[in-house]
């Protein structure tokens, strides 16, 4: 799996490009800055960039703009964002084209390899990885008039352990359920959000994005 990384921290990004390469991954690039990391993405058209939002020249938003133009130009490529802390706009932002394939990780997520690597193979895949505090400042965030009012506070307890990008089995032992209890629940959310039929890693990722966009 081929990764461009961007990173302006010398020491961070050096020890990214080892745990990745340790796991297997292809480093096509690793770069420190914003015009380098348009020209990463457009000339290797990666399996997945893994972006800080703050880069070089401007150290505002750089690497998520960046980022979300090579989305257009390449639709659907997969991106994790990382971040020093969690900003709403950023998040919307990268959900806001519900295409999937996008991560939002604080950087303190990376000090777990395990973790990191995981939601950087789920995005790669098509899937999300959404950093737990990401979910609960946009769920803060949120009014009642959201068309995901009809789900349980049950429901929303699997949609929000989805969002991480837990498996059904996963979200099974931390809620304390069966998983065919949690099957029932996500066909449940599924129905309530009137997703058709389709195969279930694609209403799992539509389902996800439909619940971040309007909490």
């Amino acid at each position: 799996m081929r990764v461009v990384l961007a990173e302006d921290l010398h020491l961070l990004r050096d020890g990214l490009v080892l745990l990745l390469e340790s796991h297997g991954f292809t480093i096509a690039e690793a770069v420190g800055d914003g015009p380098s990391l348009r020209d990463a993405l457009s000339r290797h058209r990666p399996d997945v960039a893994i972006v800080d939002v703050r880069l070089p020249p401007t150290f505002t938003d750089e690497g998520l703009q960046v980022a979300l133009a090579a989305r257009r130009e390449i639709p659907g490529l997969p991106v994790l964002v990382l971040s020093q802390h969690v900003e709403q706009l950023y998040a919307r932002e990268l959900l806001a084209d519900g295409a999937g394939s996008v991560g939002y990780l604080l950087k303190d997520r990376v000090l777990n390899g395990d973790q990191f690597v995981d939601a950087v193979r789920r995005v790669a895949a098509g899937g999300t990885a959404m950093d737990p505090e990401v979910i609960a400042k946009l769920l803060n965030s949120g009014g009642s008039a959201s068309p995901l009012a009809r789900l349980t506070p049950r429901e929303r307890d699997v949609l929000e352990l989805m969002a991480e990008g837990r498996s059904n089995a996963a979200i099974a032992q931390r809620l304390f359920l069966s998983e065919s209890a949690v099957g029932k629940h996500i066909a449940s959310i599924f129905g309530k959000l009137g997703l058709a039929p389709s195969d279930d890693d694609n209403r799992r990722v539509r389902a996800v994005l439909a619940y971040l966009k309007d909490s």
